[in-house]
């Protein structure tokens, strides 16, 4: 037992989280020899696949990750979301959640919380023990708090993100090295925050796997040229989580987790190309580069990722589509949806799930009317500048899943089965002691009393 423990109070028990961006599950599983320590986290604790959200895009899945609850309770819906009443969009930044964080509980509790690059959380907050934003932060500067925690940061070069563009190379030697660099400055903060033994949870997130998943997965999965390149990247990823399980006291448990599953991409599908070609939407003229640009005929349009908006009068300003024809408006283009098929002759679609059967709550008004969940293999694009062709390829061979996303717990007491991400905040929370209403989460503990 150190200082901190004394000084903190040993009676506690402490969480320390390591988010692993999509990666999933059956990798790590399938691959024991390649990654021990993952295999060892699963052999002495608990571990499996879990389901993700709707929609399984990070910035929907990290805000009901933390939080226990679905995008009607966050208001966060995916990468781009509507304003209320307009057709304006925005990004959605941390103040754009809604819902009560993992971490401010913990505090409220009376209890410290340190929280490292996690999606969706810019600016930083400044009532935790210190926290540096993650996907989406301008850089270090003005996402990190406290103002001697972001010197510390800067003074070792740490970074927010990867550089993407770098994947879109056809030699990806650059874009691993980067990936590499950026996943060892981001093992460096945070050895030296949890070493510090003043928190009671520690929630640090690893992005750069979704990076490498983005533009390797379908060498893995298929054999590519860069399939040596992407399991050494993960040998190292499994190297670093074992390195920071055996350095965490014994009144720590460690949760791994990922937001969701991965798959090689075979076709980007571009929503609003195939809404224009079949009918649903038009634009007022050629020049057209925003969802604002749609003309009034419109009757659908899409925002990433595979999220369909009925036009609808009195909600959309220059909605086309009367109320009273709201629901076979909806059951016509579901069907639609549902009979896509793609290039391979494959359908498009593994479901279609109306908004009332996934999202509910104060911020469900601003909900899809229709998400497509799709087959692996069909990655859902939504611009509005406009595509020759329906379906195409991109310098991406990976996309989001929702099945197959990634949890273990360092303890043999939490049964992961039928699981989803609603039950990771309760989880910890049990495992942290600290006291909540159940009926306050979409989800459930999956520790054992």
């Amino acid at each position: 037992m150190g200082l901190f423990d004394r000084l903190r109070g040993a009676d506690h028990p402490r969480v320390a989280f390591i988010g692993i961006d999509g990666v999933p599950f059956s990798l790590l599983a399938d691959n024991p020899d390649r990654f021990p320590h993952f295999a060892a986290l699963a052999e002495e604790g608990s571990a499996g696949p879990i389901e993700s959200i709707v929609p399984p895009e990070s910035s929907a899945c990290w805000p009901s990750l933390t939080t226990g609850v679905n995008p009607g309770e966050t208001g966060v819906y995916g990468f781009q979301d509507r304003e209320n009443g307009s057709y304006d969009t925005y990004v959605p930044m941390g103040r754009d959640v809604q819902a009560t964080r993992l971490w401010d509980r913990v505090t409220d509790a009376g209890r410290q919380a340190s929280v490292m690059n996690v999606p969706v959380t810019f600016p930083p907050q400044r009532n935790v023990q210190r926290m540096v934003s993650g996907f989406l932060s301008p850089g270090v500067d003005k996402a990190a708090h406290p103002d001697e925690f972001r010197d510390e940061l800067d003074e070792m070069g740490y970074r927010i993100d990867v550089n993407a563009k770098l994947g879109h190379n056809e030699d990806k030697t650059e874009f691993v090295e980067n990936a590499h660099k950026t996943l060892d400055r981001r093992y460096e903060a945070f050895t030296n925050v949890l070493d510090r033994d003043d928190w009671d949870l520690f929630f640090g997130v690893f992005m750069t796997t979704d990076r490498v998943n983005h533009f390797l997965f379908k060498d893995y999965e298929h054999d590519g040229e860069n399939k040596a390149a992407f399991l050494e990247f993960y040998e190292k990823v499994d190297e670093y989580v074992g390195k920071i399980r055996e350095s965490l006291p014994d009144d720590v448990t460690l949760v791994v987790a990922s937001d969701h599953g991965f798959t090689s991409l075979e076709y980007e599908v571009h929503c609003n190309a195939w809404l224009e070609e079949e009918g649903w939407l038009s634009y007022a003229d050629d020049d057209h580069e925003e969802l604002g640009d749609i003309a009034d005929d419109t009757r659908a349009y899409s925002l990433i990722p595979g999220r369909f908006y009925i036009n609808l009068e009195d909600r959309e300003p220059r909605g086309g589509v009367p109320q009273d024809e709201y629901e076979a408006v909806r059951a016509e283009l579901k069907a639609e949806l549902e009979a896509l098929e793609g290039p391979d002759g494959r359908k498009v679609a593994e479901r279609v799930v109306e908004k009332e059967d996934a999202f509910r709550g104060d911020h469900d008004d601003i909900a899809p009317d229709l998400v497509v969940v799709p087959n692996h293999g069909f990655d859902l694009k939504s611009g509005f500048k406009g595509h020759e062709d329906v379906f195409g390829t991109g310098p991406r061979n990976g996309m989001h899943s929702f099945d197959n996303a990634s949890l273990f717990v360092d303890d043999s007491d939490v049964e992961i089965e039928d699981a989803d991400l609603y039950d990771i905040a309760p989880t910890i929370l049990d495992l942290l002691e600290v006291e909540y209403a159940r009926t306050e989460f979409d989800g459930a503990s999956l520790l054992q009393q």
